[in-house]
């Protein structure tokens, strides 16, 4: 998912290609069940709402970090990870994209 907005460093717009989206995997790993992974690129306000949409699924997250110095907007980015219910990860996956300013890439 690519940020709604233009993501800037030193006055060059950085595509989405250049890293600066949210990225999800997903792998169905038998019986209704998947196993996730991403990185989710977030401002400071959206990094909460984030945070509560993929722990209230049981989504774990990894980390938080930067990895910028002069982005424009500052981006965070939160890697996470579970092993659960398709459905259930599939749909908190989708409160969490809903948590921050995206749309699909491509």
């Amino acid at each position: 998912f690519a940020r709604q907005e233009t993501v800037s460093v030193h006055g060059k717009a950085l595509p989405p290609a250049m890293g600066v989206t949210t990225a999800i995997n997903f792998q169905p790993t038998g019986g209704g069940r998947a196993a996730i992974n991403g990185d989710f690129a977030m401002t400071a306000d959206e990094v909460q709402n984030v945070i509560q949409a993929l722990r209230a699924g049981g989504i774990e997250i990894v980390e938080v970090h930067n990895h910028a110095l002069d982005d424009e907007p500052r981006l965070f980015y939160m890697h996470f990870w579970a092993h659960d219910d398709a459905a259930k990860l599939a749909t908190t996956l989708r409160d969490a994209v809903d948590a921050h300013k995206v749309k699909p890439a491509g």
